[in-house]
């Protein structure tokens, strides 16, 4: 390759490793203000409403799930 290709590409991949370490940055304030907000219903609600709702997920979850129906495709 010609020198110029390689400077290019090394110019790009740093770009994009900027551009990464950006979303990095912005999932790390997303996940800070979830944690935030949970912790806020925690205390809004109080500990037994907690408690329930956690029962009931745990109940839900634990449900068997009902099988997808698929779409067929086929036209004819």
């Amino acid at each position: 390759m010609k020198e110029n290709k390689l400077i290019l590409m090394q110019k790009k991949v740093d770009q994009m490793g900027v551009v990464i370490n950006t979303l990095i940055e912005k999932l790390k304030q997303v996940d800070s203000m979830a944690k935030g907000t949970l912790t806020a219903f925690q205390l809004n609600i109080g500990k037994e409403t907690w408690d329930k709702l956690v029962e009931e997920l745990k109940d839900i979850e634990s449900r068997p799930k009902p099988e997808e129906k698929k779409f067929e495709t086929d036209v004819e």
